[in-house]
Formats: C-alpha cells, structure tokens, sequence
C-alpha cells in the first residue's frame, strides 16, 4: 500500500495529492440534520419574515446554478428556477435584479437568495459595481433590469428610496469558480473589491462560494470527501481568501447540480453546511441591524 492511510471515506491517501486528516470538520451523514435546522431556524427578529442573501460574481461563475441548487436540496429534486446560460456565449445571462424564496410546505424558509447580473472585465459590461451597492441598501426594486452603462438612479422607477429591513442585505455571497480563479481578471477581481469595501461600509458580512470544487482536483471528482483533505483544493481556497481578503474560515468549496438527475447526499452536505454560515451571520447582521434603528 505504500504507506498509504485511510480516511474518514475508507479510501486510501495518496501522500502525493491529500494529506492524512481532513482540515476541516464536516457532516458527512448528517445531510437530515442540516436540513431540519436550516427549516426549523429562527430568526432573532420575530417580526422580520427573512434575510436577504445577495449573490454576485463574475459571468460564468455558476451564480444561478448554485441559487438552482440550494433549492433543489430542498425540495429533494433537481430544480432550475433560475435560468442558467449553457451556452459557450460568455456575455452574462441574468438581466433581472430576482429573488428566489424557498418553499418550505406550505410557507417559505426564512432566507432569501437574490440573484443578480453577472460581471464582467471591460466598463460598460456586465453588471455596473454601484448598482450592487444600491441593491446591498435594499433601493433597488424587484425586477429592475440592469443596465450596464449606468447604475439605478433616484429618478428610475425602480428605485427604492425608503427600503425597509426586509429590502437590505445581510450577506453578500461572491461565487467563484475554482478552476477558474487563477485566471480571473484583474479588472473583475478590483470591481469584485470595490463591492468588497462598500459591503465593510455598510457592515454587511461577506462568504465565498467556490464552486465547480469537482473540477480541480481528480481526487474531489471521484470522491467528495476527499474535498478537504485534497492538497490542491486547499491550496484553490488559500488563494480565493488571499485575493479577496476574506478569512479561510468564510470560504466554502461547493459541487453545484449541473448534470445530475438526482440529489446526493455528500453534494447537499457540503452545500447545507454553507448555507448554514451564510444564514447564521445574515441574522447576525439583521440583529445589528434592528439594534441600530432602534436606539
């Protein structure tokens, strides 16, 4: 066996490309348990109905596919309410400020994902930076079409001038491809920045989705589980929180539903224990939030 060792998977390691012990703690099994908290979580706030998660990132980086498939664990079944490109054409899909609730039985969860237009390097392209400020202080309306040369404006009809907490964000999620990120440009990563100080401003918390995990590292492909013990995977995250400036410990590698016919339960893991942070610091940043407009 060559000194290989087993893991919590019982595969063997292969000292060349993993090391011995996952680096991170992880739920394999538990996917039931994830999803009964997240469907029986409270927020701090009675009154508040949810927080709103904005997700944003370049074109291409499987914003809507990682929306898609936060839904589809939940409903136990692949779903696609937010249209995905799968074409080869690069320019960005999603036009439309939208926002997907999640139904929970005859209600909803008490979270909500906004999806939003994608980024792109050159100006005039893609999704303007400061219509993603104007959409984190809740001013942008539903369904505003996004316009590339110019951001939202107090005389557009869809601007929101008096938002409410439940219009505000309370978490802005980048999605970035990990195969993918060494390439980006430095043009989308110093608009992804700008995003990035506007959010500290606004005292918003921020987490990285890493997706398309499966396509870095041969290991995490034909098994998962070896995502957190893969030398590569690590090394993909360290980058992503170094270029960002966002702690390791708000970065989370993902495997989005993109050609699967059914759920898997090693892939809703990964995807609910995500959500899980993302969710806990969004009622974190509500419940400052409430405090502030209160005192």
């Amino acid at each position: 066996m060559g000194g290989w060792q087993s893991t919590t998977s019982d595969q063997p390691v292969q000292p060349d490309l993993e090391i011995a012990k996952p680096w991170r703690k992880t739920p394999w099994g538990e996917e039931k348990q994830l999803d009964k908290s997240l469907r029986e979580f409270k927020l701090s706030i009675p009154n508040s109905k949810h927080v709103r998660i904005l997700v944003i990132g370049e074109v291409g980086a499987g914003k809507s596919s990682f929306i898609n498939s936060v839904n589809s664990v939940f409903q136990k079944r692949i779903t696609n309410e937010a249209l995905v490109n799968k074409t080869s054409d690069s320019t960005t899909f999603t036009k439309l400020y939208k926002t997907y609730y999640i139904r929970n039985g005859q209600s909803t969860l008490p979270f909500v994902l906004t999806d939003t237009m994608g980024l792109e390097s050159q100006d005039l392209h893609g999704i303007h930076p400061d219509d993603v400020v104007k959409a984190m202080e809740g001013c942008i309306k539903e369904r505003y079409k996004f316009k590339p040369a110019s951001p939202v404006s107090p005389q557009d009809e869809s601007y929101r001038s008096n938002p409410s907490l439940q219009d505000l964000t309370y978490c802005l999620v980048f999605v970035m491809p990990a195969d993918k990120i060494s390439l980006m440009d430095e043009n989308v990563i110093t608009k992804m920045k700008y995003i990035k100080n506007k959010a500290n401003e606004l005292e918003i918390p921020q987490v990285v989705i890493m997706t398309r995990a499966d396509e870095v590292c041969p290991l995490v492909k034909e098994n998962i589980r070896k995502i957190y013990t893969s030398k590569k995977m690590k090394k993909k995250l360290e980058e992503c929180s170094e270029c960002m400036g966002i702690p390791l410990s708000h970065v989370f590698p993902v495997k989005s539903y993109h050609e699967e016919i059914d759920t898997q339960a090693d892939i809703d893991v990964l995807i609910l224990r995500a959500l899980t942070h993302i969710v806990q610091v969004a009622n974190d940043a509500l419940t400052l939030k409430s405090k502030e407009n209160t005192e």
